[in-house]
């Protein structure tokens, strides 16, 4: 891919392959010396994560690495983290890898300087206030898939071990002052880690254009983030080394993030509590969800996805844009039914009471009742699409 770019929106992004050489110099940007990399376990020992290592200390940086870190991350792995950066004498973190190692990484730097329990500030109304400003660490963010966009959030998701819960930890200096988006780094990703992660980014992009309100600075980049996934997620499903669709993706990853701002809905809303329950990843139980929530919202969305199918070429009406949801999980691979990512009934009730009150229930375009929730699940188990 020949594009390079810098952007400032949300924050400072080096966009382009070959940009990774740039960390040192984007580290003393951000005011770090003396970074912690943080990372998850899967990761650590890769090539993509060993030469990004020795790229630092061969420019003379001191850097610690933390890599206790699971795909659905737990408070233990911040707490362990936190120590790690103290103990080392760390001034700022390195979020590094897909969800789980940059949603860590925000929150450590977050935390590491509170004297206030994790939870004291999770997303709802002004509890970010309690924070204190002065003790949040500088972040640079290098993400290695193309999803969750959390390189540019303010916000991490952990789950709660004692409740088995999904949690939103919010402030809005959590946000990187750096990121580098390097498609490069996301060629050695696994096929399943790739539809997955891409398929977290459109149902960011589409979750976000679907929520209720008035944002069409979000709308506008969430339809073009929309038709960059349905266009380049098969190519490299297919093409592990196309840098130019790994690079539409990790631009779509981002605009999936800076779009919900607006709101996402019942697809996350239902994908979380499921994730916590059965450690389901995260971007497929979207993926899986994804149509069933479409069928259950149609009635509150369809004109909104007429105009979105006219855009992708498609007949503007609600079935084609379905029809070709429902085209590209088949070729991508993606389960039709929970029961592809061995998810049972057994949890139902407890998955539908969960999903009414997760911080994403809000945003879907009708509310998300638990009979609507468990509507959706139904459908979700026995694929009535």
């Amino acid at each position: 891919m020949s594009i390079k770019a810098n952007w400032n929106y949300p924050t400072a992004v080096r966009f382009g392959a070959g940009r990774i050489a740039e960390l040192p110099e984007a580290l003393k940007a951000a005011g770090i010396a003396r970074p912690l990399l943080v990372t998850d376990a899967g990761l650590v020992n890769l090539p993509v994560t060993q030469k990004v290592v020795k790229l630092l200390q061969d420019a003379g940086t001191e850097v610690g690495v933390f890599a206790d870190v699971k795909p659905n991350p737990v408070s233990a792995n911040v707490e362990a983290g936190i120590k790690v950066l103290r103990r080392g004498g760390h001034d700022g973190v390195i979020a590094f890898g897909g969800g789980s190692g940059l949603d860590v990484g925000k929150v450590i730097a977050f935390m590491a300087g509170q004297d206030r329990p994790m939870w004291d500030f999770e997303d709802i109304g002004d509890w970010w206030t309690r924070a204190d400003p002065k003790g949040i660490y500088p972040i640079v963010a290098v993400p290695t898939t193309a999803g969750t966009g959390s390189e540019v959030g303010r916000a991490g998701v952990i789950t709660d071990e004692a409740t088995h819960t999904k949690k939103v930890i919010f402030h809005p200096l959590m946000m990187p002052k750096v990121v580098i988006a390097d498609p490069e780094l996301t060629v050695g990703m696994p096929r399943f880690i790739t539809v997955g992660t891409g398929m977290d980014a459109l149902a960011h992009c589409l979750e976000a254009y679907c929520a209720p309100g008035y944002h069409p600075m979000a709308d506008g980049i969430a339809v073009e983030g929309i038709r960059l996934v349905m266009g380049n997620l098969p190519v490299v499903a297919e093409n592990a080394g196309d840098i130019e669709a790994r690079g539409h993706m990790m631009s779509a990853a981002a605009m999936g993030a800076t779009a919900f701002q607006k709101g996402l809905g019942a697809i996350h809303a239902l994908s979380h509590p499921v994730g916590a329950l059965y450690d389901t990843h995260h971007g497929m139980t979207n993926a899986v969800f994804m149509p069933y929530v479409l069928l259950v919202n149609r009635m509150a969305v369809e004109q909104r996805i007429a105009r979105l199918a006219a855009y992708l070429g498609l007949a503007p009406t609600f079935d084609s844009f379905l029809d070709a949801i429902l085209a590209l999980r088949e070729r991508l691979g993606v389960p039709h039914t929970l029961a592809g990512l061995e998810v049972d009934a057994s949890r139902r009730d407890q998955i539908a009471e969960m999903a009414v009150v997760d911080p994403t229930a809000g945003g879907n375009p009708r509310p998300l009742t638990k009979d609507v929730a468990l509507e959706i699940f139904d459908r979700a188990i026995g694929g009535r699409a």
